[in-house]
């Protein structure tokens, strides 16, 4: 990462070539009619809602190498809201391709800072927009900023075309995939955009032709035009990771403190990062759906990021990344001095000079998911042996580990469409209970753009035939409300019962509770402040339920006083206000244990609460800086003797599952394809070793999709477990230039 630090120059970067890809990537809430009048419904065709049934199975497909997909409302909103993790794949040889569905001309002006006023030209500031994504990708390949790219077009359905953009660079590769859909289409009906797309009946859109393209003439999208099209190119490249923005951005309140600014009206994210990521997750569900019906669902994993929430919450990076996402961001919006051969400009002249940095927005200091509990969910079934559930293909799956340690292939368990967010507990018998959040409806119309909690019961070791997933409804009423609430965290306490936590649509929490006798009171809310996305429950010595949750200026918690009482809330009073999502875990001794990280840095915090008396005491517990960004997992059970710093899994800002022993950052080594990659922490806490006895070597180890799950302690051991870029959980990440990257069997003592 540290070769994109310094990104002030339009030179070519130091980077040396890692190798050759095999092969080329390809063989090659909107708007689009050639008139912009709106058909009739019944022209257009019905476009029936078609999820997977919950209770289907069909298994999947083998795994391929890996690729990753991202699919954006504009150009720039990848460097914005996904990097460093675009950069973290492309570090390690991963291809990718970034969809971008409208131009992202808006009215077509092209304003450098300092510069007369520019005049209005919508293609040429779509070129110019495009150019400056061409910069920023060399960039990150490590390629000359100016490098030629080589264009081709792609058919699509109904006519459409899109304009494909390909580099490749010392063992790297990337296709930039352009809808150039207009943002604004005049139509006798007014001004329709992607939200007019996405819900109004028989909304038509035109593509926006740019100077030089291979694509020469104007196209016209209907909603299951765009639909197909990106159903289409998902099977044609057949992505391992999609990423998304945000379908359901947070409900806001725009007032003299909280400006509008670039905000849909009452909601905390442009109008069209919704509509394309809703685009996104509807062609997702029809994607599996049409797949399925052939045969196998397609493997791939989802991450989806916030955008303008970036605004409105602690910012999450370290000064080192912002710097990298920053200089990048520069590179993307040039300068109007730079000769890189596009006459209609060179960058988005807006966003270079440092304008990203100095914004007081400061979208480009975070990068927060919508889903920041996503990830495996690992339980252990004794012997070294264990169970990791997680989405795949926006379906629950389940894969088993030997006491060997290998993983299996996923077994379906249906359910989807699913957000990535699992929560699992493990009921009387041994058996496992599965929460999430299913898009439950993805159409046009309010009343059928839904979610779901649901819940999947009685999940033992056996293979599961028919899935009976149910529904445990939503706490919020109104359908656009009820978008804004959070995938489920489940905890069982002391007493039997089973409590559940969402994070609702004014930003406070809910819940339901199962009694001992299966029976599943009514939704309510739990009064208190309103915090981030991300909760943490844990049982404490006495019985009690702890949730915690990250609020603007301090950690939030629901308490019961007494086991079996209500749950209350009070803000903590620990070290210092969170950044982002919080864990918690109880230790061996009973004590529980909180972690989170700290605003603008990578350090992470851990206190630990104590009861004595009836009084609860909160301590620090451990400090550690260097740990990158992202939510992190806890050991649960783990012994913490005095002057010993708990156990912990980070992702670092470079991607990589990172297992934190004793205040340090333990990086796994990379080793020959066939050779294990087990990291090994004496019980005793003496030192580090691979399981051959050799120090591992601190290379760039395995992106980690989501947050990285630990396991233990079984014996003297705990496991370190984490989704890959290959869509799975252990072993390999796959094949890519040759190189062959392990990550997930990682131990400590």
């Amino acid at each position: 990462m540290n070769r994109l630090l310094d990104v002030g120059s339009p030179g070519p970067t130091r980077r040396a070539a890692v190798g050759v890809l095999a092969g080329a990537l390809t063989g090659v809430t909107l708007e689009g009619c050639t008139n912009g009048s709106h058909p009739s419904a019944a022209s257009e065709g019905g476009i029936p809602a078609r999820p997977l049934p919950m209770s289907s199975t069909v298994g999947f497909r083998a795994r391929t190498r890996p690729l990753v997909m991202q699919v954006l409302a504009h150009p720039d909103d990848d460097l914005f809201f996904m990097n460093p993790d675009t950069v973290a794949g492309i570090d390690r040889d991963v291809p990718i391709v970034s969809v971008y569905v409208t131009g992202g001309g808006s009215f077509g002006v092209n304003q450098a800072l300092g510069a007369p006023k520019a005049k209005h030209d919508v293609p040429a500031y779509v070129s110019a927009r495009q150019q400056g994504l061409r910069q920023a990708y060399a960039r990150m390949l490590g390629a000359p900023v100016f490098t030629r790219w080589r264009r081709t077009v792609l058919d699509l359905p109904g006519g459409t075309q899109a304009e494909v953009h390909s580099l490749g660079h010392g063992g790297r590769h990337a296709d930039l995939v352009f809808l150039n859909i207009d943002m604004h289409n005049r139509t006798p009906h007014g001004m329709v955009g992607m939200a007019g797309l996405w819900a109004t009946p028989g909304a038509q859109v035109r593509t926006v032709v740019v100077p030089g393209s291979e694509v020469r003439t104007s196209r016209a999208y209907r909603r299951q035009t765009l639909l197909d099209s990106l159903v289409r190119i998902f099977e044609t490249y057949r992505p391992s990771l999609i990423r998304t923005l945000d379908p359901d951005p947070d409900i806001q309140v725009h007032d003299a403190r909280h400006p509008r600014d670039s905000d849909q009206t009452g909601f905390s994210d442009h109008i069209d990062h919704t509509a394309v990521a809703l685009f996104t997750w509807r062609a997702m569900a029809q994607w599996v759906d049409g797949a399925a019906a052939g045969g196998r669902a397609p493997v791939f994993l989802t991450d989806v990021y916030r955008g303008y929430y970036n605004q409105r919450w602690p910012h999450n990076l370290p000064q080192d990344t912002v710097r990298m996402k920053s200089g990048l961001l520069d590179v993307y919006g040039g300068d109007p001095s730079w000769h890189c051969g596009d006459p209609q400009g060179c960058g988005d002249y807006s966003v270079g000079q440092g304008s990203a940095l100095r914004s007081p927005k400061g979208w480009v200091r975070s990068t927060h998911y919508r889903y920041p509990t996503a990830g495996p969910r690992v339980v252990g079934a004794g012997e070294g042996r264990a169970t990791a559930y997680g989405v795949l293909s926006t379906r629950a799956a389940r894969w088993t580990r030997s006491a060997g340690g290998a993983w299996s292939a996923p077994e379906d368990l249906g359910g989807g469409p699913l957000a990535p967010a699992l929560s699992v507990v493990t009921g009387a018998g041994g058996r496992d209970l599965v929460f999430a959040l299913r898009f439950s409806g993805l159409e046009a119309d309010k009343q059928h753009n839904t979610r779901e909690v649901v819940v999947l019961e009685g999940v033992g070791p056996d293979p599961v035939a028919a899935p009976a997933w149910r529904s445990l409804g939503n706490p919020e009423q109104d359908p656009a409300r009820g978008r804004r609430v959070g995938p489920p965290t489940a905890v069982f306490a002391g007493d039997g019962r089973l409590h559940l936590f969402v994070r609702n649509a004014a930003k406070g929490l809910s819940t339901r509770i199962r009694d001992t006798a299966g029976t599943w009171s009514a939704w309510h809310s739990l009064s208190g402040g309103q915090v981030q996305e991300g909760l943490a429950a844990a049982l404490d010595a006495e019985g009690r339920i702890h949730v915690f949750a990250a609020g603007r200026d301090a950690i939030h918690t629901w308490v019961q006083a007494s086991p079996g009482g209500e749950l209350r809330h009070q803000p903590l009073k620990v070290a210092a206000a969170p950044a982002e999502a919080p864990d918690a875990a109880r230790a061996a001794d009973g004590s529980l244990l909180l972690a989170y990280r700290l605003p603008d840095t990578a350090e992470l915090v851990v206190e630990k609460l104590t009861t004595a008396g009836g009084r609860d005491r909160w301590t620090p517990a451990g400090r550690l800086g260097g740990a990158g960004f992202g939510p992190v997992s806890l050991l649960p059970g783990q012994h913490t003797p005095a002057g010993q710093d708990p156990v912990l899994a980070v992702r670092a800002a470079s991607g990589e599952a990172r297992l934190v022993r004793d205040g340090r950052v333990v990086l796994p080594g990379e080793r020959p394809a066939g050779a294990p990659a087990t990291i090994v922490a004496a019980a005793g806490g003496g030192g580090v070793r691979t399981a051959e006895g050799r120090e591992p070597a601190a290379v760039a180890a395995a992106f980690a999709v989501g947050r990285p799950a630990l396991l233990g302690p079984d014996g003297a051991r705990a496991v370190l477990v984490s989704f890959g870029l290959d869509g799975g959980p252990g072993g390999d990440v796959g094949q890519a230039s040759g190189l062959t990257a392990r990550r997930a069997t990682t131990h400590a003592g």
